[in-house]
């Protein structure tokens, strides 16, 4: 090995220098190839530049291929640098070693259009998300590794974790999509709120965390890692704050950048619940309060919600995720949120400059009243004039010039003296999507029927077992059935006065059947999934057959330990009013059958539904339980997103050509203080809530790209007994700003008449009509035009390959 030169040690000829020189710069090269993101106490780094970044998320599988585009697109015009998504495992690893990366879970398709549209990535690999997502995205399967405990130190779990973890990181890299190679992925998430679980269980979580922190760095990347909610994250770590404020938060080194990976911009919805919103002013107020104090990057949880297909939700979490995000969860936007956080990003980004290259100085300017101003050395000035009082606008007076601030809010100043924006001054329209009645349906009924223990497919087993354990999730429906012989000389059967069926179970929902008739539901809530049957019930002398279908609502998401949580039927089972007094079925023999028959049968598919004899519409019974209904449909004209109306009806699941929509249960009605919201002051998910006494979520998003022009076809199963007859169920156009419409004849202006008449705002929609062709609509540029009583003017402008229409409505709009 040749000696090292010691640089100094004698004098270098010009040779010598042109190699130092050119090794230096080779080093230089390589440096920042490796690190061409990363960070300083005042921001995320990238390329050398400090970036004040706003994100927002939007995950994967809870939209389709189809609109990931025009997603990424509104995000992009809205004024978003980055998209957040977790990674979900249980949907990439449904079996051991089995992947899957196609459709709504192409990843890599989905970061590669977020890279053309020319914004970075956060990867929250996690990989537990929460999120509301069933089983917090872990697999089932991974409950029944032997040994395994989620989430702690332990061996089988973190051997399970770490090569999925790698796996996804190999992906990206393979793909090239890193922002070091090129790519737009700027950040990666370990785990996700883990700090409440490690403060819980102690030591053995502080080694975790420190086992999840090196296994990560140690995968190369060459961008940061962050965890979320974990105060002690290990260098080089950033960790970060999720909350609907984080303007108090501060990260555990003062050389790691001030953070806000989840400002939730909504709540979920779950069944029995009312709809929580949070109004935009707040929304606006939390950033801008964040930024004024340091913060640097700013995450809408969620920037488009989207919905939760087929059985993805977690427990009690309604199929619609909307989260009342800017993009609402059909892909349009919520106004006013959507464009009033615009106008906050671009004032923002105004600010940038002094932002990133002061601390700010903090100024009293009232009794509730004070300023933030950033001066940097090239003269680059921001100043933020805040009002903390919930009540009362003021006038304040800041460089000699008088502002006025509403009440609990921020006006920021880019050049330190006029107004670019405040949080509480909103200039959109207040406009929220209509649901127009477009078209209803034939139906056929096929009734699912009650399996007993001496029917065909059953097993059976001394005493009771815990759902999941018999499922695994393949379907929500377990049956738990079991006789019962009732003696000739029992009292009950001369005086009537029948025995008590008690049934005490883990949750979620339950049917009661005796001798194969309803006898009763019952069903929990997310805050107490337990419940308790417990009704008389018509027995006769000899055998009789109970069958009780137990419902799973999803799995738990969040909660220490949440995999050993349990479903369906534990007990005790007991019988009470008998001549000998209470009988106990809980330790007898007991026949379990794993879903409907429909199911098992592929009723959901235009091939299974033939395997069974289907009633016609005039020959179906009344709100009959265990249904399936079946129609066939053409897809609704347009490109405007399309809604089911599911309000008749009970509980259960819906399919459009085979693909689950999700579960519908818009009889569980919304429970909730409804009353008159303000955005001023503190917010939390009770706080501002709708919907109170009607159905948690009546409209049901079907995707247009899952329909074929002609020769839909679609499925409901009917647990309570609803009734889909006289146009109770009815697809819904779901029309906002920038929606498509072809208006051709009368009943389509008078149809969006109706769809107006509520209206309180002046605001223009333009629809654009490229299908109207196909209805032979040939105006030639502005021919025609209609003016309405209502005050809607309707002009027909364009060419015959693309015509456009325009709509101006002058009238009222709904306000939330």
């Amino acid at each position: 090995m040749p000696k090292k030169r010691v640089l100094g040690s004698k004098k270098m000829n010009s040779l010598d220098k042109l190699v130092l020189i050119i090794c230096l710069l080779g080093c230089l090269c390589a440096y920042s190839g490796m690190a061409s993101v990363w960070y300083d106490r005042k921001a995320i780094i990238i390329n050398g530049q400090r970036r004040i970044l706003l994100s927002g998320s939007i995950h994967y599988p809870r939209s389709t291929p189809e609109m990931w585009p025009s997603l990424i697109q509104k995000a992009k015009n809205g004024g978003l640098d980055v998209i957040q998504t977790y990674v979900f495992w249980n949907g990439h690893e449904p079996s051991p070693g089995k992947y899957y990366f196609e459709g709504r879970y192409d990843l890599v398709k989905f970061i590669k259009i977020i890279h053309q549209a020319g914004l970075y990535v956060h990867l929250r690999i996690g990989p537990y998300v929460c999120a509301e997502w069933n089983f917090g995205g872990f697999p089932v399967w991974l409950k029944y590794v032997p040994g395994i405990e989620f989430r702690t130190e332990n061996g089988p779990f973190k051997a399970k974790m770490q090569a999925f973890t790698e796996m996804i990181v190999n992906m990206m890299k393979s793909e090239r999509l890193f922002e070091p190679q090129g790519g737009p992925i700027i950040m990666s998430q370990i785990e996700n709120e883990y700090g409440p679980i490690e403060w819980e269980i102690g030591n053995p979580g502080k080694i975790y965390t420190k086992w999840a922190a090196q296994m990560a760095v140690g995968l190369q990347t060459g961008v940061p890692w962050i965890m979320c909610k974990q105060d002690d994250a290990p260098d080089p770590i950033i960790n970060t704050c999720n909350a609907f404020y984080c303007e108090g938060f501060y990260p555990n080194k003062n050389y790691k950048p001030k953070m806000f990976t989840e400002l939730w911009s909504g709540w979920f919805t779950k069944f029995g619940g009312a709809v929580p919103y949070r109004p935009v002013e707040d929304v606006a107020f939390s950033v801008a309060s964040f930024i004024q104090k340091g913060g640097s990057f700013v995450n809408y949880y969620m920037y488009h919600g989207g919905t939760n297909f087929g059985t993805t939700a977690g427990r009690f979490v309604a199929t619609s995720y909307d989260y009342d995000a800017p993009i609402d969860e059909y892909g349009l936007q919520r106004e006013p949120k959507y464009t009033h956080l615009k106008y906050l990003h671009n004032a923002i980004k105004m600010c940038e400059p002094a932002l990133v290259s002061a601390d700010p100085t903090v100024t009293n300017l009232g009794r509730n009243q004070e300023a933030h101003v950033f001066r940097s050395s090239s003269g680059a000035c921001a100043a933020f004039l805040a009002n903390y009082d919930t009540k009362w606008s003021v006038k304040v007076t800041f460089g000699g010039i008088q502002y006025d601030l509403p009440s609990w809010s921020i006006s920021i100043l880019p050049d330190c003296k006029k107004e670019a924006f405040n949080t509480a001054k909103v200039i959109p329209p207040r406009f929220h999507a209509h649901m127009t009645p477009i078209s209803s349906f034939s139906w056929q009924s096929y009734v699912d029927g009650t399996p007993t223990a001496d029917g065909d497919g059953p097993f059976s087993s001394i005493g009771l077992y815990e759902q999941l354990n018999v499922t695994r999730d393949i379907s929500d429906y377990l049956w738990y059935m079991t006789d019962v012989v009732i003696d000739a000389n029992e009292w009950f059967l001369k005086s009537g006065n029948y025995p008590v069926l008690t049934v005490m179970s883990a949750g979620h929902a339950l049917h009661v059947f005796i001798n194969g008739q309803p006898a009763g539901d019952v069903y929990g809530s997310l805050d107490n999934p337990k419940l308790t049957y417990s009704q008389k019930v018509k027995l006769w002398a000899g055998v009789n057959k109970i069958s009780l279908l137990s419902v799973a609502v999803g799995l738990a998401n969040a909660g220490t330990r949440f995999e050993t949580w349990n479903e369906g039927i534990l007990g005790p089972v007991t019988l009470t009013g008998l001549n000998k007094g209470t009988r106990d079925l809980t330790w007898q023999k007991w026949s379990y059958k794993i879903g409907m028959k429909g199911e098992n049968l592929g009723l959901d598919t235009v091939s299974g539904s033939s395997s069974v004899e289907w009633a016609e519409e005039r020959f179906m019974a009344q709100k009959q339980p265990l249904t399936w209904y079946k129609t066939t449909f053409d897809a609704p004209v347009g490109n405007d997103p399309l809604a089911l109306d599911m309000n008749t009806m009970g509980k259960g699941q819906v399919w459009v050509n085979g693909q689950s929509i999700g579960r519908h249960w818009p009889a569980y009605k919304a429970s909730g203080d409804c009353r008159p919201c303000s955005y001023s002051g503190w917010y939390d998910e009770n706080k501002c809530l709708s919907n109170c006494g009607q159905a948690s979520q009546r409209w049901y998003h079907v995707p247009r790209s899952w329909l074929k022009p002609t020769g839909n076809y679609l499925v409901v199963f009917e647990e309570w007994g609803g009734d889909p007859r006289d146009k109770s169920i009815t697809f819904q156009y779901v029309l906002g700003f920038n929606s498509t419409v072809c208006l051709g004849n009368e009943n389509d202006i008078a149809s969006i008449e109706k769809s107006v008449r509520e209206t309180t705002a002046t605001h223009e929609m333009l629809f654009s009509s490229e299908y109207c062709t196909a209805q032979a609509i040939k105006y030639q540029n502005v021919k025609t035009a209609k003016v309405t009583t209502l005050g809607v003017v309707i002009g027909y402008t364009g060419t015959d390959q693309h015509l456009q229409t325009t709509l101006h409505i002058h009238a009222k709009t709904s306000v939330k």
